[in-house]
């Protein structure tokens, strides 16, 4: 079991991430007149100090960092981003907190499928490339900060927060009370130093965000769909059916579906199917204002 000097440590290294991270999402909001949703007391848009959202099951999340398109302190707005934050110390614990990530984010984004919010991660400390590639592959915007990066940040003002499970406990305990006594100006020196080093991946993940929140629509796709659906016991009859179907025949039998797809310039697509026109011409009408 971790001992309780080493996991202090890691919450004070967390909160302190935390205190880097905000404000650069918090500019980037403000610039655009996005209203950014975090933990603590907001108003009448929602109870209570978390930010809780439902997915499309129905269960509650309680996430890290929403971006609302005409959100106010009163009401809550259109969702365009969904940002989760995370730090792990031991590669262990990543694998873990990707799928707890996901498992929370992707039902609240399907629910939302016709916002096509931008889903990100952002991240610090040691993640396996294998966690990493299985958020991307997802659909997740990553921006990690490494572990080395963040023991270089704290070395500026003479802090050594390296640990792992062979630290002595004494070591953990020093770290923690001078983290506890940096003053002001000290915290400045370690979150610019912060920032500084990992320029790139901030300036890529701002600007993938950007391509999603700025992209416009560029094709639409509407394919009504007429005929008989058929049932097949097995694979082998329904390939048989597929092989024998005459493609040269034109719209036989009944309406079923709208299908459309909506294409986007920066590649993100919205497939969305229908069974009546009034539903399908109210999501056309939705995605055009958004």
């Amino acid at each position: 079991m971790a001992k309780a000097s080493a996991h202090k440590l890691g919450q004070l290294i967390g909160d302190f991430l935390e205190e880097t991270w905000l404000p650069l999402l918090q500019d980037y909001c403000d610039r655009r007149h996005l209203y950014l949703d975090k933990k603590g007391v907001r108003g009448a848009a929602r109870r209570g100090k978390k930010v809780s959202w439902k997915d499309i099951y129905g269960n509650t999340h309680d996430l890290d960092f929403v971006i609302e398109k005409n959100g106010t302190a009163a009401q809550r707005g259109q969702p365009v981003a969904f940002i989760e934050a995370a730090w792990r110390r031991y590669t262990k614990h990543s694998r873990n907190k990707s799928q707890e990530i996901q498992g929370a984010i992707l039902p609240i984004a399907e629910k939302h499928f016709r916002d096509k919010p931008f889903l990100g991660a952002v991240l610090a400390g040691v993640f396996t490339e294998g966690s990493l590639t299985q958020m991307r592959s997802s659909g997740f915007e990553v921006m990690l900060f490494p572990y080395g990066t963040i023991i270089q940040s704290f070395a500026e003002v003479g802090i050594d927060i390296a640990y792992d499970v062979a630290t002595p406990d004494a070591v953990c305990i020093a770290a923690i009370s001078q983290i506890e006594r940096m003053n002001a100006a000290h915290r400045l020196v370690v979150k610019n130093k912060l920032i500084e080093i990992n320029q790139p991946v901030i300036t890529n993940f701002f600007g993938m965000l950007e391509n999603s929140l700025s992209r416009t629509i560029t094709k639409v796709l509407a394919i009504p769909l007429h005929g008989q659906s058929h049932e097949f016991d097995t694979i082998a009859a329904a390939i048989a059916f597929i092989d024998g179907y005459d493609e040269s025949v034109g719209c036989v039998g009944r309406f079923t579906k709208y299908e459309i797809v909506v294409r986007y310039s920066n590649g993100d697509s919205i497939d969305a199917t229908f069974d009546n026109k009034e539903r399908t011409v109210g999501f056309l009408n939705y995605v055009s204002q958004n």
